[in-house]
């Protein structure tokens, strides 16, 4: 185990595990949280009460989220470099323009 490893306790769905991580514990218990929160929604939306049906539907709506966020980053980056070019564009623009406009250097 590195230095930056560490054993970091965390409960899911009722069970306690023992997770081996390098992430803050902080991170992890976040983590955790976030799937306790998952497991609730499902169990609050179906009547399942097999806890394999709870944890594939939680990695099913986990994963969704996961990629509805990968979209959106994705959508974000293509807009921020459309503006970008954009910009990059107007600003040589302006400074071609300037230069045009000077007198020319006598030697």
């Amino acid at each position: 185990m590195s230095k930056k490893e560490r054993f970091v306790e965390i409960k899911v769905f009722g069970q306690t595990y023992t997770v081996k991580t390098d992430a803050e514990e902080n991170h992890i218990q976040e983590v955790a949280r976030y799937v306790n929160e998952k497991v609730d929604e499902v169990l609050k939306k179906t009547k399942s009460v097999s806890t394999l049906n709870v944890a594939i539907l939680t990695a099913l709506n986990i994963a969704d989220d996961l990629l509805r966020e990968k979209a959106k980053r994705l959508a974000l980056l293509k807009e921020v470099e459309v503006k970008s070019k954009d910009l990059v564009e107007k600003i040589e623009m302006r400074i071609g323009g300037k230069e045009a406009g000077k007198a020319p250097v006598a030697g």
